[in-house]
C-alpha cells in the first residue's frame, strides 16, 4: 500500500485564535446562524431579489437580528452571509470556466512564504505550507480564474473584460464592506466567506465553506441538502419504536438485548453515508425516503455495533461510549449471541429489501465482502496479540485499512448498489472509502491520547499509529522501551512515559499530518465520478466528518510586499 509523502512530510504550523468580537466564536455557532440565514432567504424569496442595495441588505439584517436574538454585534456578519444565500442560486448556475477564485494573500505563511508578486498579486510557489495551494489548485481545475490579491481595482478591470461573470472572495469583514458597492453595481453574482479575523495576522477562514462555494453547481442536485438535519433524521430511525417499526416486533431476550445495544449511543455516520449514497442518484433528492432504504441504512448499523461487541470482547475492554461493554453488563455469552444476532438480522434487512432480486444479490455481497475484509484485519490484529512484535507504519495502517476502512465501503456502496450505480462507481467509492476509513482511524488514534476515563490503544498496548511513528523516530533508551512496549513487555502503568515519547518524538504533529493527507487522498478521487450530486456531496462529507478550520499566517507590511513585487516583476521580464 502506498502511503501518501511519508517520505517528504510537512507539518503546516498549527495555530488557533479566537474570531473577533464581531463574528460568532464557533464553527457550530456560525453553522447555526447560516442556516438561520438560509431559512430567511426561502421564506423571503419573493422580496429578496439581488442585487439587494447595501442599505436593503442592512434592513434585512436588522430584522434577523430582531428576529432571533441574535447579538446585535453580529449584525454586519450576518448581512453577509444573508447576501450570500441570495446570489448562492445563481452562483450555481455559472459555468465555473466564467468564475473568479479571488483570495487573500493574509493566508500565506509569510515569514516562510517563497512566493513574489506581479501586478496581479501573489505568484504562488506551491511549498504546501497553506491553504492557498489547495484551493487554487482545485479551482483552476475546475476552471476558475484565481488571484491572490486584494483590492477592487484589479477586480472591476476583470469584470468590465466580460469574461468573469460571478466572484467567489475570502476576506475579511472590513474588506468586504468596501468592496460591496463595487459588487452591487456592476451585478455580479458573489459570495464572500469572510475571514475570522481583520488584522492580517494569523487569520483563519471556515475553510469548508470555501470548497462548499467552489464547488457549487446546478448539476449538484444535492447542493440544497441540509446534511446535518439529514444525520438528525438518520437518528431517529434507532429509537426504540421506530426500529419495532422497521425491523419487527422483538422476538425475545436475546433480541431485547441486540436491540437495546442497536439503539445505544452512537455517531452514525455509516448508515448516514448509506442515504447519502442513494440520495445523490436521486431527481429530487428531497423527496421522502422509502422504508426499504431506511432498512438497508439500519443493516449497515446492524453490522457496525455487532463488531463493536465482537471487538470489545476480542480486546478485552470495559468500557464502550463511556458505559459498561455488552458483555461486562451481560456476561460474554449474551454479547457474543448479540453480536451474532445483530449480523444475521443485517443480513436478514438487506435479503427481505424491497428491490429487484439482482439489487438484493448485490447488497448481500457487498456486506460479506466487506464483512470478511473486516474480519481479515482483526485477525491480523489478534495474530499479532498472540506474537507481539514491532510494527511499522505501514502494518499499522494496513490494519486500519482492513479493519476501519470496510465499514465506510459497504455503506457507501451498499446506498449507490440500492439506487442503481454503474460499477465503475463502486470502483471510485472503494477507493474513496479506503482513505476515509484510514483518516478516521488515525484521528481516533490521536483523541484516544488525550482521553481520561477509558483505555486507550497506547494503555491497553493494541497498534497504535502514534506507537509506530515514534518507534520509527525514537533513538537509545527511548527506542528500546518502545520496542518493548510492542512486544508487550512493559506494563500498563508505563502508558505515561509512552505517551511522553510520543509527545518528544512529535508523532502525534505526524499523525495529524496524516489525517490531512488521507482527507485530501479520498478528495482525489472524486474527479473521477461523473455524477456531480454524488461528488459535491461525498466532498462536504469530508468535511462533516472532520470538522476543520484552516490557518494562514500573514502581517501585510507594505515595503516587502513592494519588495516583492519588484522581484516578481523582475522574474517577469
Amino acid at each position: 500500500m502506498k502511503l501518501p509523502g511519508l517520505d517528504v512530510l510537512r507539518v503546516v504550523p498549527e495555530r488557533s485564535r479566537a474570531p473577533q468580537a464581531n463574528i460568532p466564536q464557533t464553527l457550530a455557532e456560525r453553522e447555526r446562524l447560516r442556516a438561520t440565514i438560509s431559512g430567511y432567504v426561502a421564506a423571503n424569496r419573493d422580496s429578496l431579489v439581488p442585487p439587494l442595495v447595501l442599505d436593503e441588505l442592512r434592513t434585512h439584517a436588522d430584522q434577523l437580528v430582531a428576529g432571533t436574538g441574535l447579538d446585535p454585534v453580529y449584525r454586519d456578519y450576518a448581512g453577509v452571509l444573508l447576501s450570500n444565500e441570495v446570489w448562492r442560486e445563481q452562483l450555481a448556475t455559472v459555468p465555473y470556466e466564467r468564475r473568479l477564485l479571488l483570495l487573500p494573500k493574509c493566508l500565506r505563511v509569510e515569514d516562510k512564504c517563497p512566493a513574489p508578486f506581479d501586478e496581479f498579486g501573489l505568484l504562488c510557489k506551491q511549498c504546501g505550507l497553506c491553504s492557498i495551494q489547495d484551493l487554487q489548485n482545485e479551482a483552476e481545475r475546475l476552471g476558475y480564474a484565481v488571484l491572490v490579491a486584494e483590492g477592487s481595482a484589479i477586480v472591476m478591470s476583470l469584470i468590465q473584460t466580460g469574461k468573469i461573470d460571478a466572484i467567489v472572495g475570502v476576506s475579511c469583514l472590513s474588506v468586504l464592506e468596501r468592496a460591496f458597492p463595487y459588487m452591487e453595481a456592476a451585478a455580479v453574482p458573489g459570495i464572500a466567506i469572510p475571514l475570522l479575523q481583520d488584522d492580517c495576522k494569523d487569520t483563519t477562514v471556515d475553510l469548508e465553506w470555501v470548497w462548499d462555494v467552489i464547488h457549487l453547481s446546478s448539476d449538484d442536485r444535492t447542493r440544497r441538502m441540509d446534511l446535518d438535519g439529514l444525520r438528525a433524521e438518520v437518528e431517529t430511525w434507532f429509537e426504540p419504536v421506530a426500529l419495532a417499526a422497521l425491523m419487527g416486533t422483538p422476538a425475545g431476550p436475546a433480541d431485547d438485548v441486540a436491540r437495546g445495544w442497536l439503539s445505544r449511543a452512537g455517531k452514525r455516520w455509516r448508515p448516514f453515508l448509506t442515504v447519502c449514497a442513494y440520495k445523490a442518484w436521486q431527481d429530487d433528492p428531497s423527496a421522502p425516503l422509502p422504508d426499504a432504504l431506511k432498512r438497508i441504512a439500519v443493516a449497515v448499523e446492524c453490522f457496525h455495533k455487532a463488531s463493536l461487541i465482537h471487538d470489545d470482547i476480542e480486546d478485552g475492554d470495559a468500557l464502550r461510549y463511556g458505559e459498561n461493554a455488552l458483555h461486562v453488563e451481560y456476561g460474554l455469552p449474551v454479547a457474543l449471541n448479540a453480536g451474532d444476532l445483530l449480523i444475521g438480522e443485517g443480513y436478514r434487512l438487506l435479503a427481505e429489501c424491497d428491490a429487484p432480486a439482482a439489487v438484493r444479490g448485490a447488497l448481500v455481497r457487498i456486506a460479506a465482502e466487506g464483512h470478511r475484509q473486516l474480519c481479515l484485519g482483526q485477525g491480523a490484529e489478534l495474530e499479532w496479540a498472540r506474537n507481539p512484535r514491532v510494527l511499522n507504519v505501514t502494518d499499522v495502517l494496513e490494519i486500519f485499512r482492513q479493519k476501519t476502512s470496510p465499514a465506510f465501503e459497504v455503506a457507501l456502496r451498499i446506498g449507490a448498489a440500492y439506487a442503481g450505480a454503474p460499477d465503475e462507481v463502486h470502483e471510485t467509492l472503494t477507493r474513496y472509502s479506503d482513505a476515509l476509513g484510514i483518516a478516521y482511524q488515525i484521528r481516533d488514534d490521536v483523541e484516544d491520547l488525550t482521553v481520561t476515563d477509558a483505555p486507550d490503544d497506547v494503555q491497553a498496548m493494541r497498534p497504535s499509529l502514534p506507537m509506530a511513528l515514534a518507534c520509527e523516530r525514537a533513538t537509545g533508551p527511548a527506542k528500546a522501551l518502545l520496542q518493548r512496549a510492542w512486544r508487550k513487555e512493559i506494563a500498563a502503568s508505563d502508558a505515561p512515559e509512552l505517551r511522553g515519547l510520543i509527545t518528544a518524538t512529535d508523532a502525534d504533529g505526524r499523525c495529524r499530518t496524516l489525517v490531512e493527507m488521507y482527507k485530501e487522498q479520498a478528495i482525489q478521487t472524486l474527479p473521477d465520478l461523473q455524477n456531480a450530486s454524488l461528488k459535491g456531496l461525498l466532498r462536504r462529507v469530508v468535511g462533516k466528518i472532520f470538522r476543520f478550520e484552516i490557518q494562514g499566517w500573514c502581517s501585510e507590511f507594505e515595503a516587502r510586499n513592494a519588495a516583492g513585487r519588484a522581484v516578481g516583476a523582475a522574474a517577469a521580464r
